[in-house]
């Protein structure tokens, strides 16, 4: 009988191209590897960071779930507790408060208020409502308030800057160039700092920075600004002279720039005249102390 012979060469071939095919998986992997690390050279965050925004985008993912599913039954506040609830147990909630921008101020104040919200979770955390509390301590012009996930509410603060020196009857008060009240203030603290008066002078704030802008030379030489009679003002300059401008933001400036003029070239300021009346158009009018007894004994001893 004669022998039947098996052929092999297709088993042969079979495992050839077995071993390709994993031959070309390994190589396709550790490109995809080489390029992965790569990738993660490029981009900049750390492993650690890469995690966190993965576990956010996994949370955000549960959230929405959660809220979609409650919100279905018509519980929008079972879907609020329900989101919540699902932060804190992942760890997103409240534990750290990070303040910027506070120079002047008492940090602890803002701190006070922001550490109201330490352990509430990162869902229930209400920024207009944290913010509006920031506005309402004095120093606080603006304040900008966000999360940074996982655990810190942030908290940036807009200070107000110093500008004069509000003079009340019972105190003295620090004021900023719209005239609002920053914090009570000694006469020792207040040297050199301008200083004004009167009723309704705070309103006025404004209206005298304007004012003095017109004659910078003049500017950092006035020490006093009192508001009288609610229409104009007198200016108490460093060597305690007093100017009486007229009433009317234009009359007020051209008075105050024609001064200027005239200091620069007679040298008012320093001199024996102790007040200067402009109230009067294009007329001044000075008065010297003790003048006006000298004349009048000389009338009584020609």
């Amino acid at each position: 009988m004669a022998e039947r012979i098996k052929r092999k060469g297709k088993g042969v071939r079979r495992a050839a191209a077995a071993s390709s095919r994993a031959a070309n998986a390994r190589r396709a992997r550790a490109k995809t590897g080489s390029a992965m690390d790569a990738a993660m050279q490029v981009l900049p965050f750390t492993e650690e960071q890469l995690h966190r925004i993965f576990l956010a985008i996994i949370l955000g993912a549960a959230v929405a779930l959660a809220w979609f599913v409650a919100s279905l039954a018509g519980v929008p506040a079972m879907a609020t507790q329900q989101v919540a609830r699902i932060a804190s147990d992942a760890g997103f909630e409240v534990r750290r408060v990070q303040v910027s921008g506070v120079e002047r101020m008492n940090e602890l104040k803002v701190y006070e208020r922001a550490l109201g919200e330490r352990d509430r979770p990162m869902p229930l955390v209400d920024l207009d409502a944290v913010r509006l509390q920031m506005l309402d301590l004095n120093w606080v012009k603006d304040a900008r308030i966000s999360r940074q996930l996982p655990d810190t509410l942030v908290v940036d603060i807009v200070e107000r800057t110093p500008h004069a020196v509000l003079a009340r009857a019972d105190r003295m008060m620090l004021i900023d160039p719209s005239g609002a009240e920053l914090e009570p203030i000694s006469a020792r603290q207040s040297k050199g700092m301008l200083v004004i008066s009167g009723p309704g002078a705070q309103r006025q704030v404004g209206a005298l920075t304007d004012l003095l802008d017109a004659a910078p030379a003049l500017k950092s030489r006035v020490g006093h600004a009192e508001w009288i009679g609610n229409r104009r003002w007198n200016l108490t300059f460093a060597t305690n002279q007093v100017l009486a401008l007229p009433q009317g933001e234009d009359a007020s400036a051209k008075a105050l720039i024609s001064f200027a003029r005239m200091d620069g070239t007679r040298r008012f300021l320093g001199g024996q005249i102790a007040t200067f009346d402009m109230r009067v158009p294009d007329r001044i009018y000075g008065r010297i102390p003790g003048r006006a007894n000298e004349m009048l004994e000389s009338r009584e001893n020609p």
